[in-house]
Order: C-alpha cells, then structure tokens, then sequence
C-alpha cells in the first residue's frame, strides 16, 4: 500500500490560507524518484500566486499544490533513474508549476513530492535538510540566466578549481537568494564577480566568492562600477531586484564585452493584492517598465531578456548543476547554501505564514517550514 500523502492545497484564485487536506500519493515515471519531505522553502512566486491569482502562473488550475524547494529522503525510484536508492538524502527542485508539468505531483507543498531525476542531487550528511532547501529556485534561477544558450551562455561551474575566463560578471543584487547562487556559480566556472548590495552585506558576498561589492543606494553606483569595468572584459550581468535592470542597462551599455543582462525582476505591486488606484498604479509601472526598457537597451546596444527559473528541466543544464557540479560541489565544501534559512514554523499548517512572512519581505535569508 502506497503511504498517505498531504498537501497544503491553493484552492482557488485569490483564495487564502491555504487548505491542508490529504492528497494522492503518485508513484514516479520514467527517471523521476519519489521524495518523504523534511523541509520546504518559500518562494516570492509562491505568495504572488496567491495574492494576484491568474495574473500569474495562469495555466494553472484548481485546486493546486505550490512550492518549488524540497529536501527529503528518497522512498521510491522510477524506471531508468539511477542515481539515487531509497534512503538518500537529497535537495531537489519540484517544477510541477511549471507549464510543462502543471502537475501538483510535482510541487513542493506536500508530504510526498515527485521530483524529476535530473533536477535532484545528493546532499552530505553534515547540511541540515532546512539549509539544504535553501537552494533549488535560486539556484535554477541563476544556472537558467547564467549558462542557457539564449541566455549569457557562460562557461560551466566546475566542481573544482575552475580555469580563469579573465571576464568579469556583473550581478545586481548579490545577497539575494539569487544573488548568492549566481556569485558562487560564476566563481566555480572562472568568472570575477562584481555586485551590489548594502553595506552591512559586503562582507557576506565577499565571502560567497565576489571580488568587489558597490552600494546598490549609492548615487554614484552606476559611475563607479562602470569606472571599475574600465580595465575588464564583461561576461554579461544579471538584474536582481528593483532597479536593477534600469541600472545594469546603463552599466552594460558602457563597458567592453558581452552587453546582454540576463533580467530575474520584473515591477512589483506596493500591496497584495493591489486594488483599486494600487492596481492601476501597477499596470502602469508595469507597462512603462517593459516599453522603457525595450527602447534605453535597444538605444545602447544591450540585449534584455527575462529569466524563467525552471527552463533547466528541459535542457542539458539541469543536469549539469544537479548532477555534475553541485554533489561534489557541496560534499568537498565549495559550495554553500546561502542564504542562511529563516525556519518560520513546522507542519503544512505553517506553510501559509511562511507566505505571508516572504510578502512583508526578507533580507539574506530564506523562510523555511519543517516537515
């Protein structure tokens, strides 16, 4: 008999908290495992879902199970995976909001996840499941933007000393969950990293591997890191963060090198959900984003696009951070997973809190539930 599952389910546009009731156990398809989960992590697009419902994500249907980071045990294997036995301890990332699953199978927010085999890697006994579920969203996030073919195409991270490209990365907002895979990613692939991020955090991205850290609130910032680019080849950029793009466009445009920035924000509304004159203040800021930015990148010469953090599963870099970079990464030490987790509750009950924590905002951590 196959166990008893439960899920924390989003029963309907807009439609808060989230329900938690029993859920269908699925046993895996060909290269997927089955994982009993020990510990979730929360996503921003997680609460956007909820809060602005079919402006986001608008494939999906209800009822629906959210959640993107997972970290459990292995219990069942599928025919043709083969890199995992039940009784593993793994990080993985669940894509079943993606619209290429839409599947609650495959999402976070329950006791069993089904998880494809190639978005999943071992985890050394040392890294608490709450630390490891850090990881997945930002880091599949970052891989997307950084190394994807469309995208800036870097070389890949190598588990050990990487060979020196001689080119910089330029990272806007580098103590970000984002941020602070992107910074570590590009150092294990021989990249020099400038980034931005207050003051009280240079010490905290210095330490993930970036060279020069530059106050994101500075009204000198986009002089000063365009000044440091001087002598350097630019590898690219990518935009974390409110601003961020608006800034990088302007910086890229000046320097010598890859002009592209791989774009991981985009305009957020100043309440959830936004209503009235909120509302149509953020359709406008929307817009005018898109249109201004298409106009200042194409004037300068820079290409803009928007990173969709689950294209990895698709294609061979999934399988290059997962299963050939990130295992031995973690187990000899050279990779961490940051941010540090902000454990807000325990039990599927505690998942819509942890929502409601992500929308008020966070500052370098992730909000995480036990299981």
């Amino acid at each position: 008999m196959p166990p008893t599952n439960k899920a924390a389910w989003l029963t309907g546009k807009q439609i808060r908290p989230l329900e938690v009731k029993e859920a269908p156990y699925t046993a895996p398809s060909q290269n997927q495992i089955v994982v009993k989960v020990h510990a979730i992590a929360v996503n921003p697009i997680d609460a956007f879902k909820q809060a602005m419902g079919d402006v986001v994500l608008s494939w999906i249907q209800y009822p629906f199970i959210l959640g993107s980071d997972v970290a459990g045990e292995v219990v069942e294997i599928g025919p043709g995976a083969t890199r995992f036995k039940p009784g593993d301890r793994v990080v993985g990332f669940a894509v079943g909001a993606d619209k290429r699953s839409n599947r609650s199978s495959e999402s976070a927010f329950q006791e069993y996840v089904v998880l494809r085999e190639n978005l999943a890697s071992p985890i050394p006994d040392a890294l608490s499941y709450e630390k490891a579920c850090v990881l997945p969203l930002g880091l599949s996030t970052a891989a997307c933007g950084m190394y994807m073919k469309d995208y800036l195409a870097l070389e890949l991270p190598a588990p050990t000393t990487p060979r020196d490209t001689g080119k910089t990365l330029v990272i806007w907002g580098g103590s970000t969950s984002v941020g602070s895979n992107a910074i570590q990613l590009a150092v294990a692939s021989g990249y020099h990293v400038i980034t931005t991020a207050s003051p009280k955090n240079f010490e905290y991205v210095k330490r993930l591997g970036a060279s020069e850290a530059f106050d994101y609130s500075s009204p000198t910032v986009i002089a000063d890191i365009t000044e440091s680019l001087k002598t350097k080849t630019l590898a690219g950029a990518m935009a974390i963060g409110a601003g961020s793009t608006e800034a990088l466009i302007d910086i890229v445009g000046a320097a010598s090198g890859h002009k592209f920035i791989s774009q991981a924000s985009l305009v957020q509304p100043s309440e959830y959900p936004p209503k009235g004159m909120a509302l149509v203040s953020f359709i406008g800021s929307f817009l005018w984003f898109k249109v201004s930015t298409l106009v200042r990148s194409k004037m300068k010469g820079v290409g803009v696009k928007f990173i969709w953090g689950s294209d990895l599963l698709a294609n061979e870099v999934g399988s290059a951070i997962y299963e050939h970079f990130l295992p031995e990464a973690l187990a000899a030490g050279r990779y961490t997973a940051a941010p540090e987790p902000n454990v807000v509750g325990e039990g599927l009950e505690s998942v819509q809190g942890a929502l409601d924590v992500i929308l008020k905002g966070v500052s370098v951590q992730k909000v995480v539930v036990k299981l």
